[in-house]
């Protein structure tokens, strides 16, 4: 069974962006094990949002995953790239994990990222967490309706303050 990756970036206050969706505040200099993450996965998931924040970045980031974008309008237009889904996000991915291939990276936003958290379908969480406070903004996390304990397998620091915390399902 493949596993769902949330690999993702947050302030110290568990924002993965800004209110209007800024991320200037992200270190962008540094590889931060980007690359060895890349290899472990074929596949994307994200929602709406986070499509459209990524389509700002000029370059499209995951030409060689298949990429799925999960939408609430069935009939959007063909873009290059990317599948739209406007079905069950939960069973979809259940039946997506069940496929061959690698893991899958959960790119985001937060409502995905709660969706599947609820459903129990992430299977690994890799949070980079940035030495700053936003105060408000986007959560790594829709509230969902119960706890989820997660067992921290892994570590690291890099210069400027940045954390890197590696959990798996608890």
């Amino acid at each position: 069974m493949r596993n769902v990756k949330l690999y993702i970036a947050t302030s110290l206050d568990s924002y993965i962006a800004g209110p209007n969706g800024e991320i200037d505040w992200l270190y962008t200099e540094g590889e931060f094990g980007y690359n060895a993450f890349m290899e472990t996965v074929d596949t994307t998931l994200m929602g709406y949002e986070t499509y459209k924040l990524i389509e700002t970045f000029g370059d499209f980031p995951y030409k060689s995953q298949t990429n799925y974008v999960f939408t609430r309008n069935p009939n959007r237009p063909e873009a290059a790239y990317v599948q739209f889904i406007a079905r069950d996000v939960v069973a979809f991915v259940q039946d997506l994990k069940q496929q061959a291939g690698k893991d899958i990276f959960l790119v985001g936003g937060g409502q995905i990222n709660a969706l599947l958290l609820e459903a129990g379908l992430i299977d690994e969480l890799q949070v980079f967490v940035h030495p700053i406070i936003l105060g408000k903004g986007i959560p790594m996390f829709q509230p969902t309706e119960k706890p989820h304990p997660w067992q921290l397998v892994e570590t690291k620091t890099y210069e400027r303050g940045l954390v890197e915390l590696h959990y798996v399902k608890g």
